[in-house]
């Protein structure tokens, strides 16, 4: 199976002049078959739960593991590509397909009953509950003696 990958002539004069552009906007990578992708997550807080929401789209439920392991949230999974169009002996992908697992620090104190996970329209969301529970400040009142104050 082949691959076609957009490229262009080398010119180092364009490489030099925008090379202080690449540094402020990296280039996105080019389309290429990877073993492995990164879904994007985000974690937002609902009262004292930690909603972890990871766009996985083209998933199913089956194609998704939530586990804890050593302390931590680990969602994995796979995206099969299940699709062979070829023409004239080439494939254009820009689709990653692969393997992927992101992985979450959780307190000691939560288990693994506090933790539930829904999918719904290429969305999973893991929910922890009680992570937030017990964590707003609390003030603890200084004792002693005031300085005398001093006379001028």
């Amino acid at each position: 199976m082949s691959y076609l990958v957009a490229s262009r002539r080398r010119d180092p004069l364009s490489e030099w002049f925008n090379a202080p552009f690449r540094t402020v906007f990296p280039a996105v990578p080019t389309a290429r078959p990877s073993a492995t992708w990164s879904p994007s997550a985000e974690v937002v807080r609902e009262g004292d739960d930690a909603l972890v929401r990871l766009e996985v789209p083209g998933l199913t439920p089956e194609d998704i593991t939530v586990e804890v392991a050593d302390g931590r949230l680990v969602v994995s999974g796979e995206r099969r590509d299940e699709r062979a169009e070829e023409q004239d002996g080439r494939t254009v992908r820009e689709i990653r397909y692969g393997t992927f697992r992101r992985s979450f620090a959780l307190p000691a104190r939560i288990s693994e009953s506090a933790i539930s996970a829904s999918y719904d329209a290429g969305v999973l969301t893991v929910r922890v509950a009680g992570v937030y529970a017990g964590s707003e400040p609390v003030r603890i009142p200084v004792t002693g003696t005031a300085p005398a104050a001093v006379e001028a």
